[in-house]
């Protein structure tokens, strides 16, 4: 496991050894693996085409499989089909980190063509831990609902979203690793289950024991007035989204996905209430939203 050793809250993983390394910086990857091979290498940070024409000179001859992990808001924008299926156009012109990894995944590719890389590339759709709040505003938002002050959610509530527990995300990332049958592949991982928006922010009030108060804003207009919250929204979030999750259940038949929200909604629940530092309040965003609330409420 290679990380630059900064701290988390997350514990080390039994049976690992942690290499010192900043995966942002080529030169400290290599200084960090020096001659080493491997049968499998899984990079979850790397963002854009010359971190991966990089990664395809560090590990060409050295790895038995190279797993990228890049992300499901590839799929194009807006959505046009349902299921969204691993064939669906890769096109996000509304979020550079979506378009930094549609161009990863092209080097990637082409480097699996030409016989330099055994590559699979994994897309990720919303995938949360306890430490992960998955609604736009975060710990701030999270409070709001805690203190029974309203919150805001985009569009009408309406749309159709995926929110994947990090274990069930695990099953399926675990199974494709070592399986000969999963190179030269691109493969989604997510849920079945599907919740509105307004459902998120419910469960999450329930796993609380407090009711959301809800005002609903369109997602163009929050984009203009809490800027970082625009390439998200307008890049994914405002679409609704479901997927065909057929072909990560043929390559990993014990992959499920079946942990629902109300569960995981607990979790971040109790992991947030087990330290008062974890709930933090933005003042900057709790004004912004504050003033939301008195003009669209």
């Amino acid at each position: 496991m290679l990380t630059r050793g900064l701290g988390s809250w997350r514990p080390p993983i039994d049976g690992t050894q942690t290499l010192r390394g900043d995966a942002s910086a080529t030169d400290s990857i290599r200084s960090a693996i020096g001659d080493r091979e491997w049968d499998v290498v899984v990079n979850f940070q790397l963002f854009n085409a010359t971190q991966a024409h990089e990664n395809v000179e560090l590990f060409a001859g050295r790895t038995r499989q190279y797993v990228f992990i890049s992300t499901a808001a590839a799929y194009g924008k807006p959505v046009r089909n349902w299921p969204i299926v691993e064939s669906t156009l890769l096109h996000n012109p509304h979020w550079p980190y979506a378009h930094g990894k549609i161009e990863a995944e092209a080097i990637f590719s082409m480097a699996h063509r030409d016989d330099r890389l055994p590559v699979t590339i994994v897309r990720p759709s919303h995938t949360y831990d306890p430490s992960l709040i998955p609604l736009p505003g975060g710990s701030t938002t999270l409070a709001r609902i805690q203190n029974r002050q309203p919150i805001i959610v985009h569009g009408d509530g309406t749309s159709i979203w995926t929110l994947t527990h990090h274990e069930d995300f695990a099953v399926g990332l675990v199974g494709l690793l070592g399986r000969p049958e999963a190179i030269g592949e691109a493969v989604h991982i997510t849920t079945d289950l599907t919740l509105t928006w307004d459902q998120v922010a419910e469960q999450l009030g329930a796993a609380l024991g407090a009711e959301p108060q809800i005002v609903h804003v369109a997602s163009q207009t929050l984009a203009r007035e809490i800027p970082e919250w625009a390439h998200p929204l307008l890049g994914d979030w405002s679409y609704s989204e479901m997927y065909d999750n057929t072909k990560i259940k043929r390559l990993v038949p014990e992959f499920q996905a079946a942990t629902p929200f109300s569960q995981g909604a607990r979790e971040i629940v109790d992991w947030h209430l087990m330290e008062p530092h974890r709930l933090e309040i933005d003042p900057e965003l709790d004004a912004r939203i504050d003033d939301l609330v008195k003009r669209f409420g």
